[in-house]
């Protein structure tokens, strides 16, 4: 490696700094200037100190061809001018690549910009189509630097155009913003690809369009969203969907003068026939155009009643552009997601209060679950589930104990008892049973209770008769429930954080299908005992908790959901910040 300036060249750093933005021409940002204006600012040097810096780096330290030596001269002097929060580290990467080649250039040549620069730019000018920001590149800066001459301005062109490919790479793989950074809640480490394996990528590759386009994610949902979001940006374009003015609640049957605004706005969202808009008699809302509501309320996490609410109605007229910054937030959450989720996984998307099993691409069970409450959310992380308990004990969190349990014993202290629930000395093994009519509960009101609160299995159990444990670090699992109406609700977020699965058993049994040591018929006989029992999984299976609010499903119905967690509006917060950082 190139060795950096010495401690006596070091000592002179402002000085050295000026004459690299006088040797490079880059007082301002419009800097492609002909060959002959540059050697021009190198006459305009005219401390003698500085002079013999730049003379001593061109002629001792840089490469002796022009092209080499101007991009080592660009990486030496000028590290600061491509700002970005992260540009001392994208800077050092570059910095390494470059060394490794002695600093022959990938992007330029003694003509100028090659074939793959100009390819390059055009693809950062159309990050837009990945739900990127062409801004974030610098692209509209480099399309007017591929037209440069000079070695100076060429190198520029060659060291900006690096580490857009380097932050368009990261970005387009793993996203703008590190997940877990956004909260505690988003346990996703996705890793990006590594700078010289990148950029090595780019020089032995004969399609650069092909080799970027396999960093992005490989999956049919993130496409399918992919498509749509250029499907929604033209519908912008055109002036956006037709607006339905606010009146009383809207049912099947009734007649008002809006069904007509109703209808136009079906017809957009492809739901309903152009033909049908004539078939509307009377202004009366029924048929076809009831039917089509049921199909958006479906589509939007609605109740699918057919009756036009304040919600169904907020749903319809929520504009196409806010739609595009929901599609935009929920690819950048796809590519925080692996193209591998397993031959057979669980998915669990939290917006959606839905869980599906995949096989061999093939989603073989969907059940609604319930989630945590908004101040109770259920996190996002993947860990594999390895083991089921049948007839579990609930052991039950001291947060819960203090919050929930604590005022109902200082009430009634033999509140407990009614559900089968045990107060033990401590959370150690041999704890001793507490007589909770022996304990001052209200002095704890205040202090944190040394109790610990179980359980038993049976029908009252909180967890009901199974759980499938994959272990992580929230000790938040699957589990039954003896709460089955809340299953009825549209909205489910009840839960203390855990997730509650519909019917559990059509779940153990899909999962178990393959185990020839557990057929159904030995799990419920191993319920009826009510003892636990540990049924440990033949293989473990993947389980990824979600937060999706927007996707497209295979037949292509577009998804939205409301945003329960507010973890759209903490993402695009994010990435507002990110945007600042870089311009």
């Amino acid at each position: 490696m190139l060795a950096r300036p010495s401690v006596k060249t070091c000592a002179l750093f402002p000085a050295l700094m000026l004459a690299g933005a006088l040797v490079l021409g880059l007082s301002s940002p419009g800097f492609a200037q002909t060959q002959e204006g540059d050697e021009a600012l190198i006459d305009t040097i005219s401390d003698p100190a500085i002079a013999e810096i730049v003379d001593a780096t061109g002629s001792d330290l840089s490469p002796p061809d022009p092209l080499p030596a101007a991009v080592f001269l660009r990486i030496e002097f000028d590290e600061g001018s491509l700002g970005g929060g992260n540009s001392d580290a994208r800077m050092v990467e570059l910095y390494e690549f470059y060394d490794g080649r002695f600093y022959e250039p990938i992007w330029v040549g003694e003509d100028g910009a090659n074939s793959k620069a100009v390819s390059m730019v055009g693809i950062l000018m159309a990050a837009e189509d990945h739900g990127l920001d062409p801004t974030d590149y610098g692209a509209a800066f480099l399309a007017t630097l591929v037209k440069a001459k000079s070695p100076q301005a060429l190198a520029d062109l060659e060291i900006r155009l690096s580490k857009a490919v380097l932050d368009y790479g990261r970005d387009l793989s793993v996203g703008r913003v590190e997940p877990s950074s956004i909260n505690k809640d988003i346990a996703v480490y996705p890793e990006g690809p590594d700078a010289s394996e990148l950029l090595l990528g780019i020089v032995t590759s004969d399609d650069i369009n092909a080799y970027l386009g396999i960093l992005a994610p490989r999956s049919d949902n993130y496409q399918r969203l992919k498509s749509t979001l250029a499907a929604y940006r033209s519908i912008s374009q055109q002036g956006g969907w037709t607006r339905i003015p606010a009146g009383e609640l809207l049912k099947p049957g009734m007649s008002q003068p809006r069904i007509a605004s109703l209808g136009k706005r079906l017809v957009e969202a492809g739901l309903l026939e152009p033909f049908a808009l004539g078939q509307i008699q009377n202004q009366t809302y029924e048929g076809a155009v009831v039917e089509a509501v049921k199909i958006f309320q479906s589509r939007h996490g609605l109740e699918a009643d057919g009756i036009v609410g304040p919600a169904t109605l907020a749903a319809l007229n929520t504009s196409v552009e806010q739609r595009i910054s929901t599609m935009v937030l929920n690819m950048e959450r796809r590519r925080w997601m692996t193209d591998f989720p397993g031959q057979t996984y669980v998915f669990v998307n939290l917006a959606d209060f839905e869980l599906k099993v995949v096989k061999n691409l093939k989603t073989i069970l969907t059940a609604k679950v319930v989630v945590g409450k908004p101040y109770n959310r259920t996190p996002v992380f993947s860990k594999n589930m390895t083991y089921m308990v049948l007839n579990p004990f609930w052991h039950v969190p001291p947060s819960i104990a203090k919050s929930e349990f604590l005022p109902k014993l200082i009430a009634d202290p033999g509140a407990m008892q009614a559900k089968n629930i045990k107060i033990l000395s401590s959370w150690k093994a041999n704890a001793s049973e507490v007589d909770p009519w022996s304990v001052d509960w209200q002095s704890y009101k205040g202090r944190k209770m040394p109790f610990k609160f179980r359980q038993d299995p049976g029908s009252q159990n909180a967890l009901g008769r199974i759980k499938f444990m994959f272990p992580n670090k929230f000790n938040v699992y699957l589990h039954d429930t003896p709460s089955k109406a809340l299953f009825e609700r549209n909205v489910r977020g009840f839960s203390f954080g855990c997730v509650r699965v519909q019917d559990p058993l059509e779940l153990a049994k899909v999962l178990l299908a393959e185990d020839p040591n557990w057929s159904m018929a030995r799990v419920n006989a191993a319920l009826k005992t009510g003892r636990k029992r540990v049924v440990k999984l033949s293989s473990p299976i993947p389980v990824h908790i979600t937060y999706l609010t927007a996707w497209v499903n295979k037949d292509g119905a577009v998804n939205f959901r409301d945003d329960i967690y507010n973890r759209d509006e903490a993402l695009s917060l994010a990435l507002r910040n990110t945007r600042q950082l870089i311009n």
